[in-house]
């Protein structure tokens, strides 16, 4: 561990000794009259003078540059999660880190999806780092809600897909959800019934009717995920369905479909013709 430390430099000691050296570093200021005296030199003899610039200078504001004049497209996935990095680990060289998460955990919504304890096993990574990325999770989610919302579903279905991919596909955990619809199927209400293992999540059918009748549903959609990244429908999921199902139908709420979310694919039990 000591020896990854050394190799990405981003030890705990080690970020403490760069705030140190920085604070002691003089001002930008004296590194502009410092190029300013030396280009004066240089017309004065003709001889190049070496730049006395740290090698990091002006880097992340080239980074921030790049990304305001050609939005997130204008950047490969670790320069955009190096502007996230950014704000978490301050003055060093960061590209190092980003490209060993995306390794790690696959690709960008992967790293922002990862649970605590397998991020803080990598090298580098602070807890100033996993509130950061936490915070970019969260952002993502609450946007893609805020398209779906309040919406009638069947219009905005594409949409809603990629709501649940954003908030489940990347679980390392199966989480269940129940999407709450009014008598025009718009979207009244997403709320997470349960959060299980890595192949199980509890869910009750009488509590899931049963909030249904307190937010005034007349339908309803099941959604969860499999974290193996396999969506087919396991006898479990399948027996679960029809439990709820026949509570709702009791009450006369519908059961508009149960999409399971996978790494790659989903599936519909309406469209394999289990519901």
């Amino acid at each position: 561990m000591a020896k990854d430390n050394q190799k990405f430099g981003f030890s705990e000691e080690a970020l403490r000794a760069l705030e140190d050296f920085e604070a002691r570093l003089p001002p930008s200021e004296v590194y502009e009259r410092q190029v300013a005296d030396d280009l004066h030199a240089y017309a004065r003899t003709g001889r190049p003078v070496p730049d006395k610039r740290p090698h990091y200078w002006g880097h992340r504001e080239r980074l921030r540059r790049r990304f305001l004049a050609g939005g997130p497209e204008a950047l490969p996935d670790y320069e955009l999660l190096e502007l996230i990095l950014f704000n978490a680990i301050p003055r060093i060289d960061v590209k190092p880190l980003a490209k060993r998460l995306l390794e790690i955990f696959g690709d960008f919504n992967g790293v922002i999806a990862a649970p605590r304890q397998r991020l803080m096993a990598v090298p580098g990574v602070t807890g100033k780092v996993w509130v950061q990325l936490r915070l970019a999770e969260a952002v993502a989610a609450r946007m893609a809600r805020a398209k779906v919302l309040n919406r009638e579903v069947i219009s905005s279905w594409p949409q809603l897909m990629a709501y649940c991919k954003t908030v489940m596909a990347h679980r390392e955990t199966e989480q269940f959800r129940v999407l709450f619809l009014d008598r025009k199927n718009v979207l009244i209400a997403d709320e997470a019934q349960g959060t299980g293992t890595v192949d199980h999540v509890p869910v009750y059918p009488r509590e899931v009717a049963k909030r249904a009748l307190e937010l005034n549903a007349s339908a309803i959609i099941l959604v969860h995920n499999h974290p193996s990244g396999d969506p087919t429908p396991s006898n479990p999921d399948i027996e679960m369905t029809g439990q709820i199902d026949r509570a709702c139908r009791a009450l006369g709420i519908t059961i508009h479909d149960h999409i399971i979310i996978g790494n790659e694919k989903d599936a519909s039990f309406k469209s394999l013709g289990l519901l």
